[in-house]
């Protein structure tokens, strides 16, 4: 299943999120390759697996070998990153912020993709993971790499939508609410 094919399962309650999810898999600010990578990185992040076979059906399309791990490693990185630093920055205590986070996280330093995608990616798994702390960083990061605003946006607009479908297609299941319009 394509993740465009999941719109005939978003229950009509939802029907905004239907519009919604076509929307954003199409950019006029993002590169093919930012689309693909954003997508896969957050469906990641979402942990729906029927949201992520459908996204990931699609980014094998979109994708090469180099750029699915890059974005799959963005995943994997803020999965980590997000729990530490938004402790870092919730906790009262600065002393935290101070110390070393003493993880390993070359794959932020070493990706074949250029900086800007993989900080995109990174971003956009931020805004699903709810860092203010991280997403301050690859925000700064990405507009000294020349990444515009409406660029950002797209990146986390196709994170909150993805988000909500992986929220709606799971709270369908459960509740068993009809899919039909």
């Amino acid at each position: 299943m394509k993740t465009l094919e999941l719109k005939s399962q978003i229950p009509a309650w939802a029907r905004d999120l239907r519009v919604n999810l076509g929307n954003v898999l199409q950019s006029e600010h993002l590169t093919e390759q930012q689309l693909w990578g954003t997508a896969l990185a957050v469906a990641t992040a979402t942990r729906h697996p029927e949201l992520l076979a459908a996204v990931d059906a699609d980014a094998r399309e979109h994708l090469s070998e180099e750029a699915y791990a890059d974005a799959l490693t963005a995943a994997s990185l803020m999965a980590m990153n997000n729990i530490y630093y938004r402790f870092v920055h919730l906790v009262p205590e600065q002393a935290y912020g101070k110390m070393p986070a003493r993880l390993r996280m070359q794959g932020i330093a070493q990706h074949s993709v250029p900086k800007a995608d993989f900080e995109l990616w990174s971003l956009a798994v931020s805004a699903v993971n709810g860092c203010g702390m991280c997403l301050g960083s690859h925000e700064r990061t990405l507009v000294k790499e020349g990444i515009t605003r409406e660029a950002v946006q797209d990146a986390v607009r196709l994170a909150s939508v993805l988000h909500a479908a992986a929220v709606t297609l799971e709270t369908a299941a459960v509740t068993q609410v009809t899919t039909t319009s």
